[in-house]
């Protein structure tokens, strides 16, 4: 399955950094913003991570909730959370299939030698649980920024 702009979003049903199970259908009538991102406490990841926090204002005033989606555990999902005061949900995909039904577990290459591991990626959902708008191979400065803009023009 591929997801794609105007495909219903495949449901999400995973433990989040409180243990809480969280499931995308549980925010039905909400617009959702949901990336996937490399590992906890990476540099890149970290500034991504930031970046939605000190935005989260902005986006709950517009009836969105972010949830963000990566391969490490729980445990160490509450440490980034802690570390950084992070404000919104971190989800455990350990086995990778939500990761794999949203296409973001890929094949990756650094320095000649390849591996698998999650393309950083954002999906913009709406109130009924379509797809509007991906990002792949996100560049995180601005990403949020631009999500952001685009929210307020639709």
């Amino acid at each position: 399955m591929t997801v794609s702009i105007g495909s219903v979003a495949p449901e999400v049903e995973l433990p989040g950094d409180s243990g809480q199970l969280y499931k995308l259908s549980d925010y039905q009538g909400k617009k959702i913003i949901l990336y996937f991102y490399p590992k906890d406490n990476t540099s890149g990841c970290t500034k991504e991570a930031c970046d939605f926090r000190d935005h989260l204002k902005a986006f709950s005033g517009m009836n969105m909730a972010i949830l963000a989606i990566s391969r490490d555990s729980i445990k160490s999902h509450e440490n980034f959370k802690a570390k950084y005061d992070l404000n919104f949900p971190l989800l455990s995909d350990i086995d990778g299939r939500v990761c794999s039904a949203y296409g973001t577990w890929v094949e990756k290459s650094m320095y000649g030698k390849k591996y698998f591991g999650i393309e950083r990626s954002t999906f913009l959902i709406d109130e009924s649980g379509i797809i509007r708008h991906i990002w792949r191979k996100v560049k995180v400065e601005g990403h949020a920024q631009e999500i952001l803009k685009i929210v307020q023009e639709m």
